[in-house]
């Protein structure tokens, strides 16, 4: 499986080789529509920037996001799930993530506005970040969780490294996992690790703007470049609608060292939008 993504025009929901996911993103104008059904997938919709209106076989939506982008405000998403018809036009312009899992149960349409996303401030020092949960384990959907992480300019994300690739509940379950990035000037960049504990998978990765890493199997650890802040939004289903997780044990110790949290987080607030 080739792990780093880069930006394609094609506006179909992706596999990528994995069982249960599938990702893409889009950015609309006024001229554009997209029409499509849910099929055998739950889908949850991510306003990354801009408005839209989704009219679909399970209700309406109008005027649906707020922030211009990721680094000016929190998220409006909105889950609909299995063999749901929707439309999405805006009349204005808009980026969308469109983040599909396979599922086999029904839950009911749910609008996630601002004011209904967990912020938490997890790690510290320069392993601080910001975790926005969107639709988290607790929320009512089959498979699906997703969440936006921001990760201020030189501090590490997904850290200690952690991995959740054996269903061994409740310590660990096993999820694919989707990191799509933004990063906050177009030069910057962050840099990814993949690797297994016996390194039959072993990749550092240079990640840019609208580029997609997917982790399969292994601990995947992130660091944003100096001066970058870097936001990306993760997508992951699986065994369980858990987030257990295993740390690597190399590296557990990293948690007893913390103690002051990074003041520059977090890093977007609902004031920033009033």
């Amino acid at each position: 499986m080739q792990l780093l993504v880069r930006p394609t025009s094609s506006n179909r929901r992706e596999s990528y080789g994995f069982q249960f996911l599938r990702f893409r993103t889009q950015k609309l104008t006024p001229e554009d529509r997209v029409q499509e059904d849910t099929g055998d997938c739950e889908l949850g919709v991510v306003l990354l920037g801009g408005q839209c209106t989704v009219e679909s076989s399970r209700g309406t939506w109008t005027n649906i996001g707020r922030r211009p982008n990721v680094f000016a405000g929190m998220p409006y998403a909105l889950y609909l799930p299995l063999h749901t018809q929707f439309t999405i036009f805006t009349e204005s312009e808009c980026d969308i993530a469109f983040c599909y899992c396979r599922a086999e149960k029904s839950f009911p349409p749910r609008l996630v506005t601002p004011a209904g996303v967990d912020v938490e401030i997890r790690g510290a020092g320069n392993a601080t970040r910001q975790i926005n949960g969107i639709f988290k384990p607790d929320f009512p959907a089959d498979r699906l969780i997703v969440v936006e992480v921001y990760t201020p300019g030189g501090n590490w994300s997904s850290y200690p490294p952690h991995k959740h690739d054996v269903h061994n509940p409740p310590a660990e379950v096993r999820l694919e996992e989707i990191y799509y990035y933004q990063i906050d000037r177009p030069e910057g960049f962050a840099i990814q690790k993949v690797y297994t504990p016996d390194r039959r998978l072993d990749e550092t990765i240079t990640v840019r703007d609208g580029e997609m890493v997917l982790v399969p199997e292994g601990y995947h650890p992130v660091v944003a470049a100096h001066g970058y802040n870097v936001y990306y939004l993760n997508a992951l289903g699986g065994s369980a609608r858990s987030l257990a997780a295993s740390d690597d044990p190399q590296y557990e110790w990293v948690r007893q060292s913390w103690r002051d949290k990074d003041p520059r987080v977090p890093l977007v607030t609902m004031d920033m939008e009033r």
